[in-house]
C-alpha cells in the first residue's frame, strides 16, 4: 500500500512498477484522502481514484484497489461508474474497495470535507449511506436493465452502468472498518472485511464480531477473507514480520503492508525478500 500523499507520482509509480513484476505482491492499494493525513498538512496528496486508474494502464498483472474509498467523497452510481472504468482499463484487476469515510475524532481527516465542500454526517448516517452504497453498486454493475432507488439516504431513476465491469459476475468488494455498525454491512455485502490497523488483539476481536453477525444474518463467516494494514519498518524489519505471524495466526489471510515514503530504491524487491520470503512457512500460495 502506497498512500499517495507526500510524494510525487513517479515515485508511485515506480514502486508498483517494480511490484507488478514480482509474483509474491499479489496485490497494490491506495488510500482515499484529498488531504494528508501526516506530515506537512499542506503537501502533496493525490486523488485516489485517479491515480488508480493511471497506474492501473501502466501495470500488467497487479489486482489493484483503494483501501478504502470513502462513500462520503461520491455518490454511489458515481462510484459505481468510475470504479467499472477502471475494472477495464486494469483489464480485469480491481478490488473495489469502500467504507464508511474518516471518523468524527481524526481532526485531520475530518478537515478535508469542509476544505472541499463535501458534508460530514454522523456516523449512524455515514453507515447507513454505506449500506445504501454497497446495494446500488451491487446492482449497477449486475442489472441488465434501468432501475429506480429509493432509499433513506440515496435516491436514483432510471440508474443504470454501461459499460459494465470485465470482471463477472462484478469485483470483489472489500469492506473497510471496525464499528459494529459497518461490520453488519460487512457481513451482508462483502467478499472481503478490512480492518484498518490497530492491534492484533483488536483485530481478533472484531473479527470475532463479524463472525457472529454474519451468523445471525445467516451467512458463513468463512465466506469473507480477513484483511489487515500493518505498516512497514524499513529499519525493523523482524517487528513488521512478528506483527504479520501474529496476523496470520489470528486468521488474517490478506496482509496489507503499508510502506512509508519517501520510498527506498528498489523497496518491493526488499519487501519481497525480507519481508515475505522469510515468512514462506505461513503463506499458502493461490
Amino acid at each position: 500500500m502506497t498512500a499517495p500523499a507526500q510524494v510525487a507520482y513517479d515515485d508511485v509509480l515506480r514502486v508498483w512498477r517494480e511490484a507488478d513484476g514480482i509474483p509474491q505482491i499479489e496485490h497494490a492499494w491506495l488510500f482515499d484522502h484529498l488531504m494528508p493525513l501526516g506530515g506537512d498538512p499542506n503537501g502533496p496528496t493525490f486523488e485516489g481514484w485517479t491515480l488508480l486508474s493511471a497506474l492501473a494502464a501502466q501495470t500488467e498483472r497487479l489486482r489493484l484497489g483503494v483501501m478504502v474509498t470513502s462513500n462520503r467523497f461520491r455518490p454511489p452510481a458515481m462510484l459505481a461508474k468510475i470504479a467499472a472504468t477502471v475494472d477495464a482499463v486494469s483489464g480485469g484487476r480491481l478490488e473495489f474497495g469502500i467504507g464508511a469515510g474518516s471518523r468524527p475524532d481524526v481532526p485531520l481527516a475530518r478537515r478535508e470535507y469542509a476544505a472541499h465542500g463535501l458534508p460530514f454526517h454522523d456516523a449512524a448516517h455515514a453507515v447507513g449511506s454505506l449500506a445504501e452504497a454497497c446495494t446500488i453498486i451491487r446492482r449497477l454493475w449486475t442489472e441488465t436493465a434501468p432501475f429506480d432507488f429509493h432509499g433513506e439516504y440515496h435516491q436514483l431513476t432510471g440508474a443504470f452502468c454501461s459499460p459494465k465491469p470485465v470482471q463477472h459476475p462484478r469485483p470483489p468488494i472489500t469492506v473497510g472498518g471496525q464499528a459494529t455498525r459497518t461490520l453488519r454491512v460487512v457481513a451482508e455485502h462483502a467478499d472481503r472485511w478490512n480492518m484498518p490497523g490497530g492491534t492484533i488483539d483488536k483485530a481478533i476481536e472484531r473479527s470475532a464480531t463479524l463472525d457472529r453477525l454474519c451468523e445471525e444474518t445467516g451467512r458463513n463467516p468463512a465466506e469473507i477473507t480477513r484483511s489487515i494494514v500493518l505498516p512497514v519498518s524499513y529499519d525493523r524489519p523482524q517487528h513488521t514480520r512478528h506483527t504479520i505471524r501474529a496476523a496470520l495466526d489470528g486468521g488474517f489471510s490478506h496482509i496489507v503492508l503499508g510502506l512509508g515514503a519517501p520510498y527506498p530504491t528498489g523497496v518491493a524487491r526488499w519487501v519481497a525478500d525480507t519481508i515475505i520470503a522469510p515468512l514462506s512457512d505461513k503463506i499458502i500460495a493461490p
